[in-house]
């Protein structure tokens, strides 16, 4: 089963259960995906839905910064639900260590030996890491790694 069956499954099991969060969260997001498919005319992959899934969790962790900022707790812990939720449908993240690991491979395998290599790592590591490690971790970690 693709994880776009799983959230249209997911949706019809949320409404049986009158689960209005779920619901409307999964609905959410499969808008988000019929948008890309209609814009861009293509069947999206399971990757592709992974990335759309990780923009809207990081949609929701800067609404959540907003939130906090604006002392609206309410939304804030709807915001942090809707978080726990999408993140089921994401593969496990990459901790720390492996991230660095897998990140030393490429910097050998692609040859980069300072910052203006950083392009190559990055598109590689992309292409490799998918979406178990967000891009601003994964750059942070290049540059680091590259001495910057």
């Amino acid at each position: 089963m693709t994880l776009k069956e799983r959230i249209k499954n997911d949706i019809k099991e949320a409404m049986r259960a009158k689960d209005t969060v779920r619901r409307d969260t999964l609905r959410n997001l499969s808008a988000a995906i019929k948008q890309i498919e209609v814009d861009e005319r293509r069947e999206l992959n399971d990757a592709d839905v992974e990335s759309v899934l990780m923009k809207y969790v990081k949609q929701r962790e800067d609404a959540i910064v907003q939130f906090k900022e604006a002392g609206r707790d309410d939304l804030v812990a709807k915001e942090e639900a809707e978080i726990a939720l999408v993140r089921t449908y994401l593969p496990e993240p990459m901790d720390d260590a492996e991230l660095e690991k897998t990140l030393q491979e490429i910097i050998a395998e692609v040859g980069a030996e300072s910052m203006k290599d950083m392009g190559k790592v990055m598109g590689k590591a992309k292409a490799v890491i998918g979406s178990r490690a967000d891009g601003g971790r994964i750059s942070q970690t290049v540059k680091r790694l590259l001495g910057q």
